[in-house]
């Protein structure tokens, strides 16, 4: 019983996802109400969020043989997982409805993979690990597939689908070479293993294996063919869900394996980590300069800042680790606002997923179009929004331990980066409208829009809160 009590949320998601799934049969078709397969997809995450909240553990416990991980960095990842499923549910809703694609399936196939998340994230074991990942990548699959009229988004799929099957492929190749080199599967023995290991060369040989199915989840260069054309070719709500909880997720996958399962290895992988984190900030931000079309920019912008993501990592130190949890939920909440302004001006018969369907917009409503400059100052780092403090976080912790070089080239990328975002601010707030831009968005998309903002602002000036969240979580790492 204390076994089970620990996996509660995970228990609980896992009965609500079935209850949902059997009452969207007999209620099909019918969404204005908190008994539609929405409410009960809100209803089912708020509660498991409560649950998690509610069983905080301040020490690290593993049970189940060590196959589960209870541990604070564990329930404040799923604290974020989960909140971010919440905004993706509302700003979803608005946009399947306007299309009449209200479709069960969607809200069904995002709690099973925030409940992939919630497991990838507690995994004591690589066995658990890749559970928990193939959860929530079968998942996103389906649901970029979901659009089965659109060209596009089955290219995208089938894309994501290969490269993804290659990427789990070659992670679980790994795992196998470092279960024959060690001799376990269980992460904390995997760490004490590897010290005493002979050959190096085979355990490095293992580790690049795991390290590129680590950079695909991530999507970082040389593994981010699949972001562009997933983002422009999936749903808008599709590509929010993906780019957001996650990337939280990825994080915490990390941590798990390289952090705490592969300690003894630290000075190869952050040299792996570090041309990872440099191709991914100068291929994402140079590339983003020449793209017309918003996803495909937010795509760019993403390897970028999985790039900047990676930084505090490199650090190798329990404040770089914080730093980087810091960074990955903000720019979870970044994201979140970034595709719901593109959700909010897309229209019942055109997707308006261009850089110039914004030209005007702070004529036509200038109240959104204040927080969409908000949310680009942020994602490129200007203050006092929180992305300043992201990139200032984990830059402060890679100089700190020693990279002056890396530190340099992150504040250059940023600069260059910041391009792009004050362009869509150009936009808005210099260029004629369009004249056809009508935000036809319901009051809840409308309430989580602005309070998604407010977040990002409040973060900006005061991020201690957060930060001292993320370094309660790292601390025994």
């Amino acid at each position: 019983m204390p076994e089970l009590k620990l996996i509660l949320p995970e228990l609980s998601l896992l009965a609500l996802l079935c209850c949902v799934l059997l009452i969207d049969v007999f209620k099909r078709g019918r969404s204005n109400d908190w008994t539609s397969t929405f409410g009960l997809s809100v209803a089912s995450l708020l509660i498991v969020l409560v649950i998690t909240a509610t069983g905080w553990q301040a020490e690290r416990i593993a049970v189940f043989g060590g196959m589960y991980i209870a541990d604070p960095l564990a329930t404040s990842l799923k604290v974020f997982i989960l909140s971010a499923g919440v905004f993706a549910l509302f700003y979803s809703r608005d946009y399947l409805a306007r299309r009449g694609i209200v479709v069960g399936e969607y809200y069904v196939l995002a709690l099973s993979s925030v409940l992939g998340m919630m497991i990838l994230v507690s995994a004591g074991n690589l066995l658990t690990v890749y559970l928990g990942l193939e959860l929530m990548s079968l998942s996103l699959y389906a649901m970029v597939a979901m659009q089965r009229d659109a060209s596009q988004a089955s290219e995208a799929a089938m894309k994501y689908f290969v490269l993804g099957a290659l990427a789990s492929g070659m992670l679980l190749y790994g795992i196998s070479l470092m279960y024959g080199v060690s001799g376990t599967l269980d992460i904390a023995t995997l760490a004490h293993n590897i010290g005493g290991v002979r050959d190096g060369t085979l355990v490095v040989f293992a580790m690049v294996f795991v390290l590129c199915g680590v950079a695909f989840k991530l999507g970082v260069v040389p593994f981010h063919m699949w972001v562009p054309d997933v983002y422009q070719g999936a749903a808008a709500p599709v590509a929010l869900f993906i780019s957001t909880a996650p990337k939280i997720a990825a994080f915490g996958m990390v941590m798990r394996i390289l952090v705490e399962g592969l300690s003894p290895m630290r000075p190869e992988w952050s040299a792996m980590l570090a041309i990872l984190a440099v191709l991914s900030m100068a291929i994402g931000n140079v590339t983003a300069l020449a793209q017309t079309n918003f996803k495909r920019l937010l795509a760019y912008s993403t390897i970028s800042h999985m790039g900047f993501l990676l930084l505090g990592v490199i650090a190798g130190t329990n404040d770089g680790y914080a730093a980087s949890m810091f960074y990955a939920v903000v720019y979870a909440l970044m994201s979140l606002a970034a595709f719901g302004a593109l959700i909010l001006i897309c229209q019942a018969d055109a997707e308006r997923d261009e850089t110039a369907d914004f030209a005007g917009f702070a004529k036509t409503s200038p109240g959104f179009a204040l927080l969409v400059m908000m949310v680009m100052f942020s994602l490129a780092g200007v203050p006092p929004f929180a992305g300043f403090w992201a990139k200032w976080f984990v830059i402060k912790e890679v100089l700190a331990a020693g990279y002056l070089w890396l530190a340099i080239v992150s504040v250059l990328f940023s600069v260059i980066g910041a391009f792009y975002y004050l362009r869509i601010v150009k936009l808005m707030y210099f260029d004629n409208p369009d004249g056809s831009v009508v935000v036809g968005a319901g009051s809840d998309m409308r309430a989580a829009l602005s309070f998604n903002g407010l977040v990002i602002l409040a973060l900006g000036l005061l991020p201690t809160w957060l930060m001292t969240i993320c370094l309660v979580a790292t601390r025994t790492f």
